[in-house]
């Protein structure tokens, strides 16, 4: 497997079975960690299902430490709900940190993304909605390099270019 550059450092790898409150690491170049958290593990995108829906906080820190609950709330967000596949996990860009199930007021009532290709919003179980719910995310099944460049740009960091062939 040819090494891919990014910002976000390989941490622990992991084929641990996800499931809604999962917390987990990712560490960018400045050696601060950013956490996230599972929310679903059944998002369908069209005929894909089982897509991986994920909030990404601003808390940063120097420890690995599960940050607080007060500051993994939707308000924390740093960027809108994503949706992943599980290759940040199994590669290592996501460290599992531990579980802290999902409690009221820790989830966004609608999730809602925006469909570049169809110009229509959807919510997280693929129906359509009839407009914008912010924060609005991206109807599209992100992986370990988009997610570089959407956290790299929410940080102010800057992306690590395309290689060319």
């Amino acid at each position: 497997m040819r090494e891919v550059a990014t910002n976000i450092r390989i941490l622990k790898s992991s084929r641990k079975r996800l499931a809604p409150g999962d917390v987990f690491a990712v560490q960018m170049p400045d050696d601060l960690y950013s956490f996230g958290r599972v929310i679903k593990t059944d998002v369908p995108i069209h005929a894909m299902t089982r897509n991986i829906l994920i909030y990404v906080f601003q808390t940063r820190s120097a420890s690995k430490d599960v940050p607080p609950r007060e500051l993994l709330r939707p308000e924390q967000l740093l960027m809108p709900p994503l949706l992943i596949n599980r290759l940040p996990w199994s590669r290592g860009y996501f460290e599992h940190l531990g579980n802290l199930p999902l409690e009221a007021g820790e989830v966004l009532p609608v999730h809602c993304f925006w469909s570049f290709s169809r110009k229509v919003h959807y919510d997280d179980a693929g129906n359509v909605l009839p407009g914008p719910v912010g924060p609005v995310g991206s109807h599209e099944l992100n992986s370990f390099r988009t997610f570089d460049d959407k956290i790299s740009d929410a940080l102010g960091v800057p992306t690590v270019p395309k290689r060319v062939a």
